[in-house]
């Protein structure tokens, strides 16, 4: 989702910002196809303050996710605190990634892009990897069922019969 926020009446001291609405998250959540949906709602608080080539951004952003675990594929919650701060620069000539900038001019007057800066640090908060527990036994992979909720009964796999030899030995 798109938010731009106007700059050209903040003070020199700055001004803090509050963010609720939840279609700042669900909106690209469906459209990235992110696996996770929105346990506690997130809010966020952005200060802005004016420098001379941009303008000096901090704030927060708190919540819940659910998402399903990367070994075990049940949902779980996944509480986010995030912290951030950052120098956001106009983009000038010979910027290499202008398209990137998260500060524009329209009709002369500076805008922020406050809903790409937060997503942007929102995917930063979600592990790569998410995982329910860190001593999670994941799934099966003869029969996929739940190996935290209790034995299969699936034979452990003895490996390469030809290797058998080698397990035997004995490093001394």
């Amino acid at each position: 989702m798109t938010l731009w926020i106007s700059l050209k009446d903040i003070p020199a001291e700055g001004q803090a910002f509050q963010l609720t609405d939840q279609s700042i998250w669900t909106g690209p959540l469906a459209e990235f196809s992110v696996p996770a949906t929105i346990a506690t709602p997130i809010e966020a608080s952005l200060y802005i303050v004016p420098q001379d080539e941009g303008f000096l951004v901090t704030g927060t952003m708190r919540g819940s996710v659910t998402l399903p675990c990367d070994s075990c594929l049940e949902g779980f919650e996944l509480p986010l605190k995030v912290t951030f701060d950052s120098f956001e620069e106009y983009a000038g000539a010979d910027t290499l990634h202008a398209d990137e900038c998260r500060l524009r001019k329209e009709r002369g007057n500076p805008e922020f892009d406050a809903g790409g800066y937060l997503w942007e640090h929102f995917m930063l908060a979600l592990p790569t990897r998410p995982v329910c527990k860190p001593e999670c036994k994941g799934l099966c992979p003869k029969c996929g069922e739940n190996r935290n909720l209790g034995e299969c009964g699936c034979s452990g796999d003895e490996g390469d019969p030809r290797l058998a030899v080698l397990r035997k030995l004995k490093l001394s």
